[in-house]
């Protein structure tokens, strides 16, 4: 029998759960498509290392400074404010969604403002936070399976966020990384992934995305043709009722595998 991954005609037997059958007739299309795969692309956080502990000890590190060298600050805001007030600017700022290093900065020198400092503190306070949200441990399985994947695939890095791959001790293992706030757009929006697939000189058929948001990595850059890989660590449910996951992995190990000819 000679399959085509551009004309496959498909028999469903009676009482045959036709959602189920979906999600095999989607794995078998992208075994099909990934002997094309050149490129592979990683979201940041969540994927290569836990995020949830960092930003709570990165917000913690900064209110601590900000009591030893600009104590106005913590006259003035208490640490639950500060949070408060992170929480609400995307409601104050909708125009940065895409840029949390300008919405930081932002949210920074609306503090310096009411505290009664000025433009120093700013500068001073986000590289004092920034450090600490690059203080990260990133998952065991990331170095050696990037190592080895590097050998046979271009690999880049994709992310709404502000990590730094340098800080991080990383960046060596991509060709390049690109952020929302580079790329002008966040995800889930597709062009997002087009823009970047664009700037890695790949087809978005040629790349394969890894993530762990369902939403944001896994439907969002399957809308624009990039097959897709959902990272789930934490054996949750997929939690949309359509769109499953063609391929889901528990670790970086997981991937590799699924890579294999």
């Amino acid at each position: 029998m000679l399959c085509s991954a551009r004309a496959l005609l498909v028999f469903v037997p009676v009482g045959i759960n036709l959602p189920a059958c979906s999600v095999v007739l989607k794995g078998f299309l992208y075994e099909l498509h990934m002997q094309n795969i050149r490129a592979i692309c990683f979201d940041l956080d969540d994927t290569l290392w836990d995020m949830r502990p960092v930003i709570p000890r990165a917000e913690k590190r900064l209110y601590e400074w900000f009591s030893a060298n600009y104590p106005q600050v913590t006259a003035t805001y208490t640490a639950a404010e500060i949070n408060a007030l992170r929480l609400r600017a995307n409601e104050l700022w909708p125009e940065l969604r895409h840029d949390l290093t300008e919405l930081r900065t932002r949210i920074l020198r609306h503090i310096a403002s009411t505290a009664g400092y000025d433009e120093t503190m700013v500068s001073q306070a986000f590289e004092v936070f920034i450090e600490a949200r690059n203080d990260v441990t990133v998952y065991p399985d990331v170095v050696p399976a990037l190592t080895r994947l590097a050998a046979s695939y271009s690999l880049f890095a994709l992310s709404n966020g502000n990590a730094d791959l340098e800080k991080i001790g990383l960046a060596g293992y991509f060709s390049a990384s690109f952020s929302a706030s580079e790329l002008g757009v966040a995800k889930p929006d597709g062009e997002f992934f087009v823009a970047a697939a664009s700037r890695c000189a790949f087809d978005l058929h040629e790349t394969l995305h890894v993530g762990d948001h369902p939403e944001n990595d896994i439907v969002a850059a399957e809308k624009v043709g990039m097959l897709a890989v959902w990272l789930n660590r934490s054996a949750a449910r997929w939690p949309l009722s359509d769109n499953l996951p063609a391929h889901e992995v528990t670790d970086l190990n997981g991937l590799e595998r699924l890579m294999q000819p």
